[in-house]
């Protein structure tokens, strides 16, 4: 474990894609990679000797079925908390997978910013639930739940005049950053305009997907700065 650095085990028959999932993680401001497994026997294994804070779950393995393998994880003590991931996309998987206390589920393939969307959900919950007093009222519980809600409509269904594809890369680059950045980072980030940058971060600050922050110097006027919210 990195620091207070949330730690995620990568479950994927598939080593190439094992890898690509578990840099992804990387990519992901407090989050550690701790171990792979390709099959429902390792996984097992590395679940209960790892102990890790999440877990990647595909479903099709060599040996078994994952949700099985998660069936399992959860009957120990301090479970993890998984995110299914997997090209099964039958309602019967997706079901099974609500009903074991999947976190999410995301169909394979996916880019950076669908897994690190829900990364940073799944931080900012336990963020709020460790700030929460032992009786929350409705309305904390509601908020909790909330937290791990879809993507951001801004994102997916976005205004006439801009483009999904480039705000999800500009939302990707303030998230993956770790920190705020300005419109002249973002821009040169994603290798777009300076205007087009700021364009599009305001949209999004606009939504609620990212924060605005002022920064002032000895003179002039502040300097408007974006990072994730949390």
């Amino acid at each position: 474990m990195t620091g207070d650095a949330l730690t995620v085990l990568v479950v994927d028959d598939d080593y190439r894609v094992a890898g690509i999932h578990a840099a992804f993680v990387e990519r992901v401001p407090g989050y550690a990679v701790v171990g792979q497994a390709h099959s429902a026997e390792q996984a097992l294994a590395l679940g209960r000797s790892l102990r890790p804070d999440v877990v990647l779950m595909d479903i099709y393995l060599p040996d078994g079925d994952g949700l099985e393998v998660v069936r399992a994880l959860l009957e120990d003590g301090d479970p993890p908390a998984v995110i299914v991931i997997s090209a099964a996309r039958d309602i019967a998987s997706v079901r099974q997978a609500i009903q074991l206390g999947a976190v999410h589920y995301l169909v394979k393939p996916f880019r950076f910013a669908a897994l690190a969307e829900r990364l940073t959900a799944y931080q900012q919950l336990r963020r709020h639930i460790a700030g929460l007093g032992s009786e929350p009222e409705q309305a904390d519980v509601d908020k909790l739940f909330g937290i791990l809600r879809a993507p951001s409509s801004a994102l997916t269904r976005p205004d006439k005049g801009h483009s999904a594809p480039t705000l999800e890369l500009v939302r990707e680059a303030v998230v993956a950053s770790g920190r705020d950045l300005s419109a002249a980072e973002v821009a040169e980030t994603v290798g777009i305009s300076r205007a087009t940058a700021q364009r599009y971060l305001t949209y999004l600050e606009r939504h609620g997907v990212l924060k605005l922050q002022l920064r002032y110097g000895v003179t002039g006027r502040p300097e408007h700065r974006y990072r994730r919210i949390t």
